[in-house]
């Protein structure tokens, strides 16, 4: 089995960006409030599904997590890392809904993100040839990424974070425009990193999707926190009127 390994890259590597935590945090837009004060701990170990209807602020509150954006009140704090999102990035990574690849090879997209993290130019091929075998992408490596299936680009996406060494890893419904082979997939691609030590952080709509997933859910509803706990207590005995509303399928 294809193992992550510690690799000291020289970018603060030996810091870790857990746990992340949210003190306070909103987040307005357009003279709206889209998040309301979220107070939230993630931590190494178990995998992390933030679950909710549409419209409930998930990928947004993976953005701030990410770093992506900043909180318009309360504070983000990347473990070692404190305030700052830029240094935190490099201990993690994020996969979109839809993949974010160049106009390069399978290959040379893998290539580009390593000489972009100053990943040791004798380093990169084996890292590369790693990557593509845990995406079962080696048929593929020289074809552009833009010509692949919606699944292949998928998991060339996560080959790269692969590639990367995350100490945490965040998938914004990386699997809701695929079919069961390619979600299945990426599911399996998920779970091995998370064997290797990597934090997952997931967002999905997806009940079945988070049972599979999830050791811990994080539920939202309108912009708000509403429940945190095992992914067993919560799916099978919530507390909340909201959760249960949404498991039940009564909020969409």
């Amino acid at each position: 089995m294809t193992e992550i390994a510690s690799r000291p890259d020289g970018l603060g590597v030996h810091t870790s960006c857990l746990p992340l935590r949210l003190e306070g945090v909103c987040f307005d837009a357009g003279g709206e409030r889209l998040l309301q004060t979220i107070d939230l701990t993630i931590s190494g170990g178990n995998r992390t599904v933030i679950l909710g209807p549409n419209g409930a602020g998930k990928s947004l509150l993976l953005r701030l997590c990410h770093g992506l954006l900043r909180p318009s009140i309360g504070r983000i704090i990347w473990g070692g890392f404190g305030e700052d999102p830029e240094a935190a990035r490099v201990r993690q990574g994020m996969v979109f809904q839809r993949p974010v690849l160049l106009r390069r090879s399978v290959v040379g997209n893998i290539a580009f993100a390593l000489a972009a993290r100053k990943v040791p130019a004798g380093e990169r091929a084996r890292r590369i040839e790693e990557a593509l075998a845990v995406a079962d992408l080696g048929f593929a490596a020289d074809r552009p990424a833009r010509v692949l299936s919606g699944g292949e680009q998928q998991r060339l996406a996560l080959a790269i974070a692969w590639s990367l060494s995350p100490e945490l890893l965040f998938l914004d419904e990386p699997t809701a425009t695929l079919d069961p082979s390619s979600t299945a997939a990426i599911e399996a691609m998920a779970a091995r990193l998370h064997d290797a030590g990597v934090k997952i952080v997931a967002v999905t709509h997806d009940i079945p999707q988070a049972r599979r997933l999830a050791d811990e859910i994080v539920v939202m509803s309108d912009g708000r926190l509403i429940e945190i706990g095992p992914a067993k207590e919560i799916l099978e005995a919530p507390v909340e009127t909201e959760t249960r509303d949404y498991l039940e399928g009564k909020l969409r």
